[in-house]
């Protein structure tokens, strides 16, 4: 089981009420949350192994590099030497620290690498697994993983990660009508403003869908441009020849990586705590002992 752990904190600190405090006043509804999300994923998936997946860097300069836009709506502060600073709100960013401490005082493995988003890390893993892979994201993008043959899914939670859509191949085509790597060339296509990347002027989602559907996949749209024979209506064809600046370098920002240099690290679910008296001292601090309480008991075979 492999957790977006930004997008998971992020649900779980808009889901779980601010009022929720460490003894001090300061706000930990984000680090409850995603403690008691993990616990309840144990409880319901029993993973063999989980890993923590980070974003070292949210907006990497390759990728920014090659789509000027892309996530440019969400910088706060532009760095010279490091990742630029995310938007992030105010009560939001001192409780990541605090969110890590525990997830290495648990002994849950927390991997993120220099240049690198959390997708990334995810696709990289994904790719070297040998079994089957649970994706838990509220990222739609990392559809693109997905891989019924491969046993590759995303679960993407709809309330708190006690409701989850299991996302398969099936879903996908009776949604977007495109399999995993297909949804990559669908959002590329329709763009994501979210994401800072603008699309194909003209082409949304479904109009993205049908020509994938005739065509097959990016390079048979872009064949099809090319061929005087081909269905393409003039506007159609117009656009898509005009956008090839852009859907020359999309794929590889959109994509996620697959060949990230991944640190060593040892993803088995921990039983116990391994560090229970940081554990206990964080719970102690920071006022997290139901939630510390529940992840250790759902931990226990």
């Amino acid at each position: 089981m492999l957790l977006d752990t930004a997008s998971l904190y992020y649900r779980a600190y808009f889901g779980v009420p601010d009022s929720v405090k460490a003894p001090d006043g300061t706000p930990v509804n984000a680090v409850r949350g995603l403690l008691d999300f993990i616990g309840r994923l144990v409880q319901d998936h029993r993973p063999d192994d989980l890993v923590a997946c980070m974003d070292a860097d949210w907006r990497p300069h390759w990728r920014v590099e090659l789509i000027p836009s892309y996530k440019a709506h969400r910088v706060a502060e532009e760095t010279a030497t490091g990742p630029d600073v995310e938007e992030t709100p105010d009560t939001l960013a001192p409780q990541v620290p605090v969110i890590e401490a525990a997830l290495d005082a648990f002994g849950i493995a927390r991997v993120g690498v220099a240049g690198y988003e959390a997708d990334d890390v995810i696709g990289t893993l994904t790719t070297r697994a040998t079994g089957p892979v649970d994706i838990v994201t509220g990222d739609r993008d990392l559809y693109q993983l997905v891989d019924d043959a491969r046993q590759r899914r995303v679960l993407y939670p709809l309330k708190g990660v006690g409701s989850l859509q299991v996302t398969d191949e099936a879903w996908l085509r009776e949604k977007y009508g495109v399999d995993g790597p297909g949804y990559a060339d669908l959002a590329l296509l329709r763009g994501d403003p979210s994401d800072g990347l603008p699309g194909v002027p003209g082409v949304g989602e479904k109009t993205a869908a049908k020509l994938l559907d005739a065509y097959g996949n990016l390079a048979g749209i872009l064949a099809a441009v090319d061929d005087p024979k081909s269905k393409l209506t003039p506007t159609q064809r117009k656009r898509l020849d005009e956008s090839r600046p852009y859907l020359a370098v999309a794929p590889k920002v959109v994509r996620v990586a697959s060949d990230v240099p991944l640190p060593a690290f040892d993803a088995a679910l921990p039983r116990v705590p391994k560090h229970p008296e940081t554990v206990d001292a964080l719970a102690h601090q920071w006022g997290l002992g139901g939630a510390v309480s529940r992840l250790s008991s759902a931990l226990r075979p």
